[in-house]
């Protein structure tokens, strides 16, 4: 029987209690074992909802656990870099829910530690594991469209608690670190590169990006435009212009089942999509490279890249 990694959640987070603790319990090789939360209230939600074996008050209680091997970061996007370090040289490894890191400078020190420390670290795009994205790099590898020409792709929903962190500048808030990051990656992930020239608008509010629009202009003459919001009905769309069709990606970020459309010759065909559990897969293929020492599925050199990325586009709004 294959072992299984014992993780710690450092904070009762949404995207951890809803999300990425399911995926944990489901994943064939991850153990939930232990939260941290100095919130006793939410500490006792934790407690009463899964089947934690520990419970503390304090993050760093949770890192001085012997039989913590890693932990997942839920919190604040601006209080990424603090715990990664700390729990790298606590020796734990870390899938650090995105973005990793709010400047180069801090991911660069997230990234040392985590290599002088001899531990894992990923950046939590769980996207990257579903069979949306795996079947949409076959048929670019196949070359159905041909030659990329243009990339256009969106995230946005809308928020309206005005108190929720996504719309707090000192936090990390703002669209494009939290949603606008998705489109950032895909096309990072598609041209493998970075742009030669970047261009945005956006409309803040609170002091942040409420709303996000940019574009980028690459080396080989591909243009890619990307937008991001808070404000406005939910809408998750990826299209990917060739010299010989065009791919309609729905749901581009999620797990559903919902096909790919293959535009070619005036003819639009339905290419089948298998649901996903991308959590589950994420936390599998994290653990499975704890488990047999070698580099999970999303690099830190393509996480460096898109936060440097994001910068560009963030200076380049103003």
């Amino acid at each position: 029987m294959e072992p299984k990694i014992k993780y710690g959640i450092m904070g009762y987070a949404r995207i951890a209690r809803d999300k990425v603790i399911p995926g944990i319990l489901e994943a064939k090789n991850a153990e939930l074992y232990a939260i941290a939360s100095s919130d006793p209230g939410r500490r006792e939600e934790a407690l009463k909802a899964f089947p934690f074996e520990k419970a503390y008050d304090s993050y760093q209680a949770l890192l001085d656990d012997p039989q913590v091997d890693a932990v997942y970061i839920p919190l604040p996007n601006a209080m990424h870099k603090e715990w990664t370090v700390k729990a790298a040289k606590a020796g734990k490894h870390i899938l650090c829910e995105k973005p990793m890191a709010l400047t180069l400078e801090d991911a660069d020190e997230m990234i040392a530690a985590a290599k002088e420390n001899g531990v894992k670290l990923m950046e939590a795009f769980m996207y990257r594991f579903t069979a949306r994205t795996k079947k949409l790099g076959e048929l670019l590898a196949e070359g159905v469209i041909g030659e990329i020409r243009h990339i256009n792709s969106t995230f946005r929903f809308k928020l309206d608690d005005l108190s929720d962190i996504r719309l707090n500048a000192k936090l990390g808030g703002g669209s494009l670190w939290d949603v606008g990051c998705y489109p950032v990656n895909l096309v990072g992930m598609l041209m493998g590169e970075e742009p030669e020239a970047v261009c945005a608008l956006k409309a803040d509010r609170q002091g942040v990006d409420d709303s996000l629009s940019a574009v980028m202009r690459y080396k080989s003459g591909v243009i890619a435009t990307l937008s991001s919001g808070l404000n406005s009905a939910s809408c998750m769309f990826t299209e990917i212009n060739g010299e010989e069709g065009t791919l309609l990606i729905r749901d581009s970020f999620d797990q559903t089942d919902t096909p790919i459309l293959l535009v070619k010759d005036g003819v639009t065909t339905e290419i089948p999509v298998p649901a996903s559990k991308r959590y589950v897969a994420e936390v599998e293929d994290f653990s499975d490279a704890i488990l047999h020492d070698r580099e999970p599925g999303f690099g830190l050199d393509e996480t460096r890249r898109n936060i440097g990325i994001i910068l560009r586009i963030l200076e380049a709004a103003g």
